[in-house]
């Protein structure tokens, strides 16, 4: 993955529109919007979500964060009227109760992992909370990492387990003149890697230190190929959306380099010029559907769920699902079907009644 591909998205419409028009067949029509509603392609799961941000699946339930604080329950394709928990949030833009994940033996230990940005002494901080429930309610919460600074519009928020069961975490600059991301002694602007009760893995590429690697801006979702690489998609200042992919102690640059032409900083594998919001990633591992490219990326501005190939580029990059605004996150299940959800009530997209929504992905 040394090959450095640049993107320029060239049509603007498509970029900036909030609804893209389908073809008959391809992207997958939606279906009429109702709870439970199906077609062979799609299943809308849950409706009127309050800006959803991240989703885990278990065997048998959805958890879907919403940034006001609360997880947010789905079984049997209902979603619950109950929340498992709802965590004070600081009320702020881009920050709230973000990211969640779920530990590798969830289906023993019940840990739920999730991000949360909160107000102290009118600073903004992130803390990562460790989360047990049992049968649908809340038993126990901790604090495994806290003081990540915090921001208005640049938390990222994502935390996923790795193929190696070490957690990883996405966390955002303060401000875009902040050089945070470069201070080592920070956790602003870097990918973090901690053993699954917060404390820090002897193997990390920085003495006693949590950093995985540095110089990021606003990571957004993360994921893991066949082959264990690790890649991560971020937001750029208006242009200059990254991919990257991810070695331990590799400084990216930010916030003096976007996307590449700086020998001191890796490049980006993947720069997007205008911005289209990349939200979710994730490499599909399952045979339930068929992808030319196992690569699936949500974009928020482009209103699109992609697939995509890192060596063709943009002549790769296709349409899986689209005509339903905003795209937050994408993961995978169990049975190997897709799960998305919408991002049209975060004050940037255009609710219907019914938003933001659910959707699973058959086939």
């Amino acid at each position: 993955m040394d090959k450095k591909i640049q993107i320029t998205v060239i049509s603007i419409a498509v970029v900036f529109s909030v609804l893209v028009l389908t073809s008959p067949t391809d992207p997958i029509p939606l279906p009429e919007p109702s709870s439970n509603s199906e077609n062979d392609f799609v299943t809308v799961l849950a409706e009127n979500l309050d800006k959803p941000r991240a989703i885990a699946v278990s065997d048998d339930r959805i958890f879907v964060t919403e940034k006001n604080g609360m997880i947010r329950i789905i079984q049997n394709n209902t979603l619950l009227e109950s929340p498992l928990i709802t965590l004070r949030t600081a009320d702020v833009f881009d920050g709230g109760l973000l990211g969640i994940t779920l530990h590798p033996e969830f289906s023993t230990n019940h840990y739920l992992y999730v991000f949360l940005t909160y107000y102290e002494d009118d600073n903004l901080w992130n803390k990562i909370l460790r989360i047990t429930e049992s049968q649908n309610k809340l038993q126990n919460a901790e604090i495994i990492l806290d003081k990540i600074p915090g921001s208005s519009f640049t938390n990222g928020g994502f935390v996923k387990f790795g193929p190696d069961k070490k957690l990883y975490v996405g966390t955002g600059t303060v401000s875009d003149s902040s050089h945070l991301p470069q201070d080592l002694k920070s956790l602003s602007g870097k990918i973090l890697r901690l053993n699954d009760d917060g404390t820090i893995p002897d193997d990390n590429p920085f003495d006693n230190s949590p950093v995985y690697s540095l110089g990021h801006r606003n990571p957004q979702g993360m994921t893991w190929d066949d082959d264990g690489n690790l890649f991560v998609a971020e937001f750029g200042p208006e242009k200059n959306d990254e991919i990257n992919l991810i070695q331990a102690g590799k400084n990216y640059g930010w916030p003096e380099q976007q996307c590449s032409d700086n020998e001191n900083f890796e490049d980006a594998i993947l720069c997007y010029d205008p911005s289209i919001e990349p939200g979710g990633i994730l490499f599909y591992s399952g045979s339930s559907l068929d992808f030319e490219s196992s690569f699936i990326m949500a974009s928020m501005r482009a209103s699109n769920l992609y697939q995509l190939d890192f060596e063709e580029g943009l002549s790769s990059q296709k349409s899986i699902l689209s005509g339903i605004g905003r795209v937050r996150d994408v993961v995978q299940g169990p049975d190997g079907s897709l799960y998305v959800i919408t991002s049209n009530t975060d004050g940037k997209g255009f609710p219907d009644s019914n938003d933001d929504k659910l959707l699973r992905i058959l086939k």
